[in-house]
């Protein structure tokens, strides 16, 4: 927690943000967008040491989902932002001829930026970056779960950046309530739906927009014609990054009852080539984050199996070290807990169907998921299943990664989120894109009053060309 009062902070903020409105151009937010990815590559063995003592990450895994991602959020900001800050021109429609309007994409002011534990370097600097692309002044509150990394963080903003521009205020949930108190002109929130009823409500107060990354089940569909050892690789990797600790982890798989007991197997060997007949003792496979998440998926385990659902484990657990071995659920059921809620975590059920509409079925009467994946050769299955489900995005033959895709934006719908982040998308959520009209020969004057026989003449030609 910061040694002054948090709406000092803000206004601090505040006053430099407006002081420097006109100043900070492309020229300032490259060279800050700069400073900040030479001191990540500066300060990365003590990135790789953070996350390691926080959540047991390998260095190399660091490496691939949470440093590699970060630079090239930054490097693709960097490269495009001359142009995303370009204004953009409009085309009239039939009754604007006469104006040109450009669209001027404007900084917000002073935004807020709460990021989780699960990724707390890049689910941080990502949404950071597309901040300071866009203008803006930001105040990041680190998870409270990730301490080593939330130090880091400190650190590594006050190299990166001048006074003014980015504060780090680290603290526990009494510290996000109060930030949730004050007035922000835009709030990014990456966390679980609950959290984010709660960020949700604290903006209504101040009418504050939010764009809400959650989660939710995010399902994978594998269908007849899938390649069972690709889909097995790709929902391995995604199950086994993080320990499944991650919003578009593969949550459970609908798999064909043909190919049921086939794809256990393909799974179990795949999950021995990615980390050794012991998961659960690999180096590479990372810890839980906290005693009390272990527990809770512990208990999601004990209550499946009492219900009747039948585990096959790929390792041994550690308990001293919060590491569970992953496990394949089968014969699960609606009523368990597992099948109700969000797993986040290295337990996968595979659920059998017959028939993909009722898949289909299953996966719309759920709440809409972050993502959904499909394992399908046919293209006409694929279009059929992207088509009939909603979901934030889909992800074919693939998992994870439309999630740091530059180019597309990514977020929720419904329960899963709102609005969208990365690349282009993030720049344009943290600014405000303001329309600039201009009036050159316009004919809509014609239309003033006095009503009479001009207007009603004029009126009646509109009304045939918009028929």
């Amino acid at each position: 927690m910061n040694d002054y009062p948090i709406d000092t902070l803000i206004q601090t903020l505040r006053e430099s943000s407006q002081k420097r409105r006109e100043s900070f151009g492309y020229e300032q937010r490259r060279i800050a967008l700069t400073n900040l990815a030479k001191t990540v590559r500066r300060n990365r063995l003590e990135i790789i040491a953070a996350l390691g003592q926080d959540q047991g990450k390998a260095s190399d895994e660091v490496d691939v989902v949470e440093i590699i991602p970060t630079l090239s959020e930054i490097s693709h900001a960097i490269s495009h932002l001359a142009r995303w800050m370009r204004p953009r021109r409009v085309w009239p429609t039939p009754l604007m001829i006469g104006t040109t309007t450009r669209i001027l994409p404007q900084a917000k002011g002073v935004v807020l930026v709460i990021a989780p534990w699960n990724f707390p370097l890049l689910l941080a600097l990502g949404p950071v970056a597309s901040a300071i692309a866009a203008g803006n002044a930001v105040v990041l509150k680190p998870s409270e779960m990730t301490p080593a990394t939330s130090a880091l963080l400190v650190k590594i903003c006050a190299q990166a950046f001048p006074d003014g521009l980015v504060q780090v205020v680290e603290g526990g949930p009494e510290v996000s309530r109060a930030l949730l108190t004050q007035r922000f002109d835009h709030i990014f929130f990456t966390g679980s739906p609950a959290v984010g009823r709660i960020v949700m409500q604290a903006a209504a107060h101040h009418l504050t927009p939010v764009t809400l990354e959650l989660g939710g089940k995010s399902p994978v569909i594998l269908t007849h014609d899938a390649d069972l050892v690709d889909a097995a690789r790709w929902i391995v990797w995604g199950k086994g990054v993080n320990a499944g600790q991650i919003c578009v982890a593969p949550d459970h798989v609908f798999v064909p009852q043909s190919l049921l007991e086939s794809f256990a197997q393909t799974i179990e060997a795949q999950f021995a080539l990615s980390y050794g007949a012991d998961v659960g003792a690999s180096p590479d496979y990372c810890q839980i984050v906290n005693q009390r998440h272990f527990s809770r998926l512990m208990a999601l385990m004990d209550d499946a199996v009492q219900k009747g659902a039948t585990v096959r484990v790929f390792g041994q657990d550690q308990p001293e070290r919060t590491k569970i071995a992953p496990r394949l659920l089968l014969g699960t059921t609606p009523e368990m807990e597992i099948s109700q809620e969000e797993i986040f975590g290295p337990l996968l059920p595979l659920i059998p169907y017959d028939d993909l509409s009722e898949v289909i079925a299953k996966v719309n009467a759920s709440p809409k998921p972050l993502i959904l994946y499909i394992f399908a050769k046919s293209r006409s299955v694929i279009s059929r299943i992207s088509g009939a489900t909603q979901s934030g995005s889909v992800g074919v033959n693939l998992t994870l990664m439309p999630f740091i895709h530059g180019n597309i934006g990514f977020g929720g719908v419904g329960a899963s989120g709102m609005g969208e982040g990365h690349g282009r998308a993030g720049f344009d959520t943290f600014s405000h894109l303001k329309p600039v009209m201009k009036n050159q020969f316009t004919l809509l004057t014609l239309l003033f009053p006095p009503y009479g026989s001009r207007v009603k003449r004029m009126v009646r030609l509109l009304l045939a060309y918009l028929k």
